[in-house]
């Protein structure tokens, strides 16, 4: 894996994942930086597109909680619908 060394398309690519393959990318770095066998310039690249990862991961969740959170109950107490996360009605 060359995770280290593309850091001009770094962000682009990790734009286009879903969050499962940023997921499974953030994991193999982890395993990675913690078999302690990466050179100390690799390791700070490594980690610093963890980082990337890591946020671009909490983004994601971020904006399914809001979602979820959008959820219109009816007057039985079910689920009637959404509301766009935008505020319109």
């Amino acid at each position: 894996m060359d995770e280290g060394n593309s850091s001009a398309t770094g962000a682009d690519d990790i734009s286009q994942m879903t969050f499962e393959q940023a997921l499974i990318a953030l994991e193999e770095i982890v395993q990675q930086l913690e078999r302690g066998d990466v050179p100390l310039d690799q390791s700070i690249s490594l980690y610093e597109r963890g980082e990337k990862l890591r946020s671009a991961c909490q983004q994601r969740l971020d904006a399914a909680q809001a979602r979820i959170e959008k959820i219109v109950a009816g007057a039985d107490g079910r689920p009637s619908g959404t509301v766009p996360l935008d505020g319109g009605n």
